[in-house]
């Protein structure tokens, strides 16, 4: 049963969350960092209120935000238009404090799509149909809030840091996803992609948790390229998870 208290532990979550993660510092090739859970702070409280509010079964664990789709929406693997049209989420969006101008921060006006959201949440809206019925005991999250940027525009994930950065980056992240998993108690973590299953296993290495790994979406894997839902749902059902 939805219970607002849960909600509320998920947004100071989120918040602590957003302030460690401002506190760093990253070096070339990067030169820009967005927080969108910072400047579209309520988009992505909207989702927590509405979705983040009963204990889940299932967590899906992206890596970190998309320039299409959770950088303009702060819902992970937010593609606008299921985020608005589905999801039934749409806020104002201001800017990051420094913005690159080859990835303008437009908010819900942006008519780039995200193609790994679109199909991560297309599948889950073509199994559920209604998004009650998928939130009833499923979320989805990211493992990082941050998006870094090169000069030339080009995203730099968090799997390339150097060592340094990315253990700090790491304390905070994983210290968020063992919150979460507090708060949320699923019995499984499925990381969409190598990286964000890696991140689960050293993370939650202590916790009585299963944890397991779909294909990830990005139209970069040739892999995905060729039915990533019914590859995703497939290897789903041999986990056991559905």
């Amino acid at each position: 049963m939805p219970n607002s208290s849960i909600a509320k532990s998920m947004i100071q979550a989120a918040q602590n969350l957003c302030s460690e993660a401002e506190s760093l510092s990253f070096p070339a090739p990067i030169t820009h960092t967005y927080n969108p859970l910072s400047y579209a702070k309520d988009a992505h409280e909207q989702y927590l209120k509405r979705y983040a509010n009963q204990r889940k079964r299932i967590i899906f664990l992206g890596m970190n935000p998309g320039p299409f789709g959770m950088m303009q929406t702060a819902v992970p693997f937010g593609e606008i238009s299921i985020v608005r049209d589905w999801l039934g989420i749409h806020s104002g969006v201001t800017k990051p404090e420094r913005e690159h101008p080859k990835r303008p921060i437009e908010g819900f006006e942006c008519q780039r799509s995200e193609v790994s959201g679109r199909r991560l949440w297309s599948c889950f809206r073509d199994r559920f149909e209604q998004p009650e019925a998928f939130f009833n005991d499923h979320f989805v999250a990211n493992y990082c809030p941050l998006s870094f940027l090169e000069a030339s525009g080009r995203n730099f994930t968090p799997d390339k840091l150097p060592a340094a950065i990315a253990r700090q980056l790491e304390a905070i992240c994983d210290a968020h996803l063992v919150k979460i998993v507090g708060i949320l108690q699923p019995q499984w973590i499925i990381g969409v992609g190598a990286f964000a299953r890696k991140r689960a296993d050293s993370a939650l290495a202590n916790q009585s948790i299963q944890i397991g790994q779909i294909l990830h979406p990005s139209p970069a894997s040739p892999a995905a390229n060729r039915g990533w839902a019914e590859q995703a749902e497939k290897h789903l059902h041999e986990l056991g998870a559905w």
